[in-house]
């Protein structure tokens, strides 16, 4: 039944983005929803074949449906490979091209499995039948084996006591959990007591073989994703990223390798860096090992050199030591003469190509953004093409010119339909008088004779920048086509604008953004077509902690909103990072200056009407942020509106909360900041 209304569904979406019409329409929350949205690609080694995951969702459902799509690199008609009801994720091709892995939870699985599908089609197979689930999937070379990974007890050796051990927790009446260790929690789940650890399985089933179970490491327990392992060109060695810290609250990621057979001691060959290593990758010929490397333990943004590993003598190459950007999740050229990677260039994300002989690195495009890079053995390559109009397009790229074709047509018709306004990069002088780089959306309609409201968006992180792309959360035309211009800024501490940019905001995390924030909002107020008296700002996380630092001082904005925002930072030790060990101080090292950074201290001055917005199962910035908040100015009499979902995390994901969003956002700024042209 399920599968016949989705086919419905499918249908009529097709039907309805086909219909003519005269005007174009505002693109709106619920036209955004209506697009489908690609994941990474995977490519046959021949190169003639790219499959992505490709998600639709039915709003009224509340639900998406993820398929795989098989997509000639020549030009012509996608064809959809999967159907089935439950989401088909993280192709992988075989190496003679001939079979798809992918993961998927399908009929009786309680947990994610791994399944095969034939090229040509037919009925997909299960390959898995693991209690704890099976993750991102990897052929060995043979083509007869797949490596997985999973979550398991080590005290537990059998299949069947790990899924008892499981059932029994899952069914008992009592709910208390119990640690001894931090971390406890990620993002949106507490952690349990597994490890988890690869696997390799033969193609046509059977028991799955250890691989780094003895091993003395494990991947990580809070995160892993298409890089976090690789298997060498012969199929007799793993690499693979582990955290070497055992006290909890000084993670130190390294770079392990390890027989394929597991029955020979691992290596840790990045032990004598004392921050993180990462995104392990062996050259197609096999004699070398590319990670990426940061110095600075203890900051996540810390620049990312490109360092390659000779395999035969240990010498190790630094590749990009005296370049200004940060490089993770490279992948070899197929004569393993360099590599290529997608890198958070001044608001851009590019290809760069990174020579092995040496030299400066060189851009392969120029913009829009570019992600999801896949090569094929005859330097086909495939990427995701997006920028803030155009949705993630599976494209064709030339890696010698850069020049990108489009090969996917899924959004075309639909995009057709709807009004965009122009997207413009400016520059103004922000704190200590720097270039700061930032994006202004105007409304479809605009007319520059005319005086517009303006919405400002205010970046999470804070060490990311808002880059030109899709965003589905922050829709920046969806706000414009209100009746606003909307602005992104990279304030100071923003990705992409190289190491001491990004650095200069720690351990102050308030001075210089503010300032670049206030500078933005002067910037615009100068421009002839800004109206200087309506004018909103908002963010979220650490965008949501400058809102409600905005709170607390002199800004001209009639109204805030604040999703999921640091407040408190003595209560923030309840996140889910919150017992990490401080690049700088703790609270009670230098309380003086951790009251003056933290946004409550300062809410003797709250008197902007706020709109807060958070999730329950939010663990990154713990929901009493916002109850907090909107206590506080409740308390204070300042107008204030407490959004608050049950069932969203630190985001709000699913459609029809997400249209509920959009509408309460608008209808709140609007109260405030009347939108359209005067």
């Amino acid at each position: 039944m399920l599968h016949a209304l989705r086919v419905l569904f499918a249908l009529l979406t097709l039907s309805f983005a086909a219909t003519p019409f005269a005007r174009p329409e505002p693109f709106t929350a619920e036209a955004m929803w209506s697009l489908d949205r690609l994941g990474e690609p995977a490519l046959s080694p021949d190169g003639r074949l790219a499959v992505v995951p490709v998600t639709r969702y039915d709003v009224a459902a509340n639900t998406g449906f993820t398929d795989l799509w098989l997509i000639p690199t020549s030009g012509g008609p996608a064809r959809q490979l999967t159907s089935d009801p439950a989401p088909d994720t993280q192709p992988a091709f075989s190496p003679d091209g001939k079979w798809i892995a992918f993961v998927s939870r399908r009929g009786e699985d309680k947990e994610n499995q791994i399944y095969v599908i034939a090229v040509d089609g037919g009925e997909a197979r299960r390959v898995t039948q693991v209690p704890t689930g099976a993750d991102l999937p990897r052929w060995f070379p043979d083509g007869h084996r797949l490596a997985f990974v999973t979550p398991i007890w080590t005290d537990l050796v059998r299949w069947e006591d790990q899924a008892a051990r499981l059932k029994e927790r899952q069914e008992s009446r009592m709910t208390a959990r119990v640690w001894e260790k931090a971390p406890i929690a990620y993002w949106d789940h507490f952690l349990d007591d597994r490890e988890r650890h690869l696997f390799a399985i033969d193609v046509n089933g059977g028991e799955p073989v250890a691989i780094t179970r003895q091993s003395g490491y494990a991947l990580s327990n809070a995160d892993v994703d298409a890089f976090s392992y690789d298997i060498s060109p012969d199929g007799t060695e793993v690499a693979f990223v582990a955290n070497v810290d055992k006290s909890g609250i000084e993670a130190n990621f390294d770079v392990i390798v390890l027989p394929s057979c597991g029955c020979k001691p691992a290596r840790n060959i990045t032990a004598d860096n004392p921050a993180d290593d990462g995104s392990p990758r062996y050259s197609p010929d096999g004699r070398w090992l590319a990670f990426s490397q940061q110095r600075i333990p203890r900051f996540y943004a810390d620049r990312a050199r490109l360092m390659v590993l000779d395999r035969k003598s240990g010498a190790v190459r630094k590749l990009t030591e005296d370049w200004d950007r940060s490089v993770s999740n490279a992948i070899w050229l197929p004569d393993s003469r360099g590599l290529i990677a997608a890198v958070d260039d001044a608001a851009t994300y590019r290809l760069y190509r990174f020579d092995l002989s040496g030299g400066t690195p060189r851009a392969v495009t120029t913009s829009p953004s570019f992600s999801g890079l896949a090569l094929g053995r005859h330097n086909t390559a495939v990427a995701l093409r997006q920028s803030f109009t155009e949705p993630p397009t599976l494209v064709r790229v030339d890696v010698a010119s850069g020049k990108a074709t489009a090969l996917s047509t899924f959004n075309d018709a639909k995009l057709a339909r709807f009004a965009f306004g122009k997207v413009e990069s400016v520059t103004y002088k922000g704190a200590r008088n720097d270039d700061i780089q930032m994006f202004v959306v105007y409304p479809a309609d605009f007319d520059p004779s005319k005086k517009y409201p303006v919405y400002m968006l205010l970046h999470g992180g804070p060490h990311n920048a808002m880059v030109d792309s899709v965003q589905w959360r922050w829709n920046a035309h969806v706000f414009a086509n209100w009746g606003y211009i909307v602005t992104w800024h990279n304030f100071h501490g923003s990705s992409g604008f190289g190491q001491a940019f990004a650095d200069s905001i720690n351990p102050d995390w308030v001075t210089l953004p503010y300032e670049d924030t206030i500078k933005a909002a002067q910037w615009l107020m100068a421009q002839p077509f800004v109206d200087k008296d309506r004018m909103a700002a908002g963010g979220g996380s650490y965008g949501g902690f400058l809102a409600a630092t905005l709170l607390g001082r002199e800004h001209p904005f009639k109204t805030l909103v604040a999703h999921a925002a640091v407040y408190n930072e003595y209560t923030q030790i309840a996140s889910d990072y919150g017992a990490e060990k401080p690049r700088f101080y703790h609270y009670w090292e230098n309380p003086e200056e951790f009251a003056r950074i933290s946004p409550h201290t300062h809410a003797a001055n709250f008197k902007t009407p706020t709109l807060i917005v958070h999730g329950q199962m939010d663990l990154r910035v713990p929901v009493n942020h916002g109850i907090e908040l909107f206590n506080t100015l409740q308390s204070k009499g300042v107008r204030s509106k407490l959004v608050y979902f049950p069932d969203e995390n630190h985001w709000v994901l699913k459609p029809q909360n997400s249209l509920f969003w959009y509408r309460t956002v608008r209808e709140w700024i609007a109260q405030y900041v009347e939108p359209g042209a005067r």
